[in-house]
């Protein structure tokens, strides 16, 4: 049958060649494609899921199973997206790389690179989980076998592997280690000291003067100083979260103090799942969505560095020692407690600005850049169960979030808005300064 298709639909070929119509011809070699398809059975191979989306989810399971703290994710976050990018951009450059030069073998595959890159990376942070990681990396491969070729995958692992030591080497030598001595604040007016109920030392004072990945210097975009103690603003924020903060508060709603909860969850992962969301529904491609996981999560790394600085540079006390302390014997409840108590606690560093909102400042910039202010996203808390919140826009997370540490007992309001400033300064500097599109000239604005 097909035979004859091809006679009747090829026949006419030559005498139209002849008269060289091409609209004809193009006519006729439509209606015979269309006439196979329809004639002849079609094999359809089931595309394997894009490993940058794959291996997000595997980090942010990887990540919760060993309960990292939020600080030291943000530099998990940036190691695995780093590596996978330059993977990925490495076998078919089209940005420029970010360390590693694009040298990979030309038959290499991306998506075995990128699976290799991420699984090198978690396998040097969490040895501990290295059977969980290596059944999900062989699994992740064997998915590319029904489309790629072994050699193809086979050099796509090595290419992914020698960029994921190549960055790794990199920033052992970024300050995060060895970790120093243990931070313990002075109870001096004004400044932190450790809070119950665990009264723990500074958490990672070292991160304050980490090597950024794109930043210039830690203090590049430090804050002002804290609102003076005796400043009419001050006041205000403390009036604020003694009142709307505190556990037992009768002015705080249900959904208010719902929604202190669940945002105590691990920000690093909370925006990078957004981002799959997102993504997964825009159909970014394989070398897409490792550039944009890659720019969000250094911007989000060099974000923490950058609000760390100004954190152990002012050293600002927390909520629960102000308002226990007071400024005068006269203004001190000994007896307060945050909201936040319930669950998790005031977190074990400087209150002077809101990591939480830094960090989300600065994604929320970077996600907005790529999908518009006005994008709808969900998210559910891994703090919360079973419980999403939706948004609109990027703009309503982020009043949300600064609320929620509020209402949690844990932050100044100044505290929040500040670093979501802070947050998308930093963001908008990586986003012009690193990985450009090849071609493209960088805008190197003095900063």
């Amino acid at each position: 049958m097909i035979r004859n298709i091809f006679r009747s639909n090829l026949g006419s070929l030559p005498l139209l060649c002849r008269r060289r119509d091409l609209a004809t011809i193009r006519s006729a070699m439509l209606t015979l494609i269309v006439a196979l398809l329809a004639t002849s059975p079609v094999l359809v191979l089931a595309a394997p899921p894009d490993p940058v989306l794959e291996w997000i989810d595997v980090m942010n399971t990887t990540v919760l199973t060993a309960g990292t703290a939020p600080n030291v994710t943000s530099r998990v976050v940036a190691l695995v997206s780093a590596s996978v990018f330059d993977a990925v951009n490495g076998i078919e450059p089209r940005f420029r790389p970010l360390q590693v030069r694009p040298e990979a073998p030309h038959n290499a595959s991306q998506r075995a690179a990128a699976i290799q890159a991420a699984y090198a990376i978690l396998l040097n942070l969490y040895p501990a989980q290295s059977g969980t990681l290596t059944i999900r990396r062989n699994a992740s491969l064997e998915a590319l076998a029904s489309t790629e070729k072994a050699e193809s995958i086979a050099a796509g692992v090595a290419w992914g592997q020698t960029v994921a030591d190549a960055i790794w080497t990199s920033r052992l030598t970024d300050g995060f280690t060895p970790p120093p001595p243990p931070f313990l604040g002075a109870p001096v007016v004004g400044v932190w000291r450790p809070t119950p109920p665990a009264n723990a030392s500074g958490a990672t004072p070292q991160i304050a003067t980490m090597t950024p990945w794109v930043l210039t210097r830690p203090s590049q975009f430090r804050l002002p100083p804290p609102l003076a103690l005796n400043s009419p603003e001050y006041a205000a924020d403390l009036n604020e979260v003694k009142v709307m903060g505190s556990l037992s508060s009768s002015m705080r709603t249900s959904d208010q103090s719902e929604l202190a909860l669940f945002w105590a969850l691990n920000t690093p992962l909370a925006w990078n799942r957004i981002t799959a969301q997102i993504s997964a529904e825009r159909g970014l491609s394989l070398t897409e969505n490792a550039h944009l996981f890659a720019l969000l999560n250094l911007t989000l790394s060099d974000a923490l560095i950058a609000c760390w600085d100004s954190k152990y540079r002012y050293v600002f006390w927390r909520p629960i020692t102000a308002i226990r302390a007071g400024l005068t014997p006269a203004d001190a409840d000994p007896l307060w407690e945050p909201w936040l108590d319930s669950l998790t606690g005031t977190p074990a560093h400087p209150e002077y600005p809101s990591a939480h909102s830094s960090m989300s400042g600065a994604a929320a910039f970077i996600l907005a850049a790529a999908f518009g202010e006005n994008t709808d996203f969900s998210l559910t808390s891994e703090i919360r169960p079973g419980t999403t919140r939706s948004f609109h826009n990027f703009s309503d997370a982020i009043a949300e979030i600064a609320d929620a540490r509020v209402f949690g007992g844990i932050h100044f309001r100044t505290s929040c808005l500040r670093a979501n400033t802070l947050g998308r300064a930093v963001a908008d500097y990586v986003s012009r300064h690193a990985m450009p599109e090849r071609g493209h000239d960088r805008n190197d604005d003095k900063d």
